[in-house]
């Protein structure tokens, strides 16, 4: 097998490609990249803060060989500009859903998804959402507080229905 391959995506609307080693992780590409808001903290899928859309779908980074994904469209939290994505990053500041910071990108990315889903969650859900996420700082009082902030403030803005 070929040690260096090339490896085609749409990273947050741009086709991109990357020559990289065969080995390496999708968040290692991501973070080669322009994108720098994806972090890599364990590297074995336990704390969340490589999580990015893949495909649309909520995805640990760290766990995905980069090239398995050629051809695949990923959203970091740089290209996570939808008004779901709007009203969480404003939660997390205004609720300070966050500390250090190195949780609140995989936290954002899997909030937003979540809520698009589930626009009016309990906290218990809102809890079992995060779950997959590691905050080491705030004890997730503050970003459950934001996330509930966001689905009201989505709430109050979208149309009435007749």
């Amino acid at each position: 097998m070929p040690r260096n391959m090339t490896v085609s995506l749409n990273i947050n609307g741009v086709a991109r490609g990357f020559e990289t080693d065969h080995r390496a992780l999708l968040v290692e590409l991501i973070r080669g990249s322009e994108e720098k808001g994806t972090r890599i903290g364990c590297l074995t899928g336990d704390c969340g803060a490589c999580t990015v859309l893949l495909d649309g779908q909520p995805t640990k980074s760290c766990l995905v060989l980069a090239v398995s994904v050629d051809g695949s469209e990923v959203t970091t939290i740089e290209g996570s500009r939808c008004s779901v994505a709007a009203a969480v990053k404003d939660a997390f500041i205004a609720k300070k859903g966050f500390q250090c910071g190195y949780c609140t990108s995989g936290m954002v990315v899997v909030a937003t998804d979540f809520l698009k889903a589930n626009p009016a969650p309990s906290e218990h859900e809102i809890r079992d959402a995060i779950a997959g996420n590691l905050c080491r700082c705030t004890g997730y009082d503050d970003i459950v507080s934001a996330i509930e902030m966001a689905a009201r403030t989505l709430k109050n803005t979208s149309p009435k229905s007749a």
